[in-house]
């Protein structure tokens, strides 16, 4: 079983594209969307359910060079 959450990262300005071509070559996302307003990016992830989210995103996603801040949505029901 995994854990649905949404990740909006802020990117350093001139590093978005740097940073989602880091994030498609771990192969991290399920989705990755290029946003308008205060974030620059939208990924989807699955995290594996007996690890911890914060330092699962830590280890494979916010050590990223560019990222200046990110904003993390958990999820616990589909309809």
């Amino acid at each position: 079983m995994t854990t649905c959450v949404f990740v909006q990262l802020r990117c350093k300005p001139g590093k978005t594209y740097a940073v989602a071509e880091e994030i498609i070559r771990r192969e991290i996302h399920s989705e990755l969307h290029s946003t308008s307003g205060d974030f620059d990016l939208l990924l989807k992830m699955y995290i594996p359910q007996d690890e911890d989210i914060g330092k699962f995103l830590n280890d494979h996603l916010l050590d990223i060079k560019g990222i200046k801040r990110s904003l993390t949505t958990l999820t616990f029901k589909a309809f």
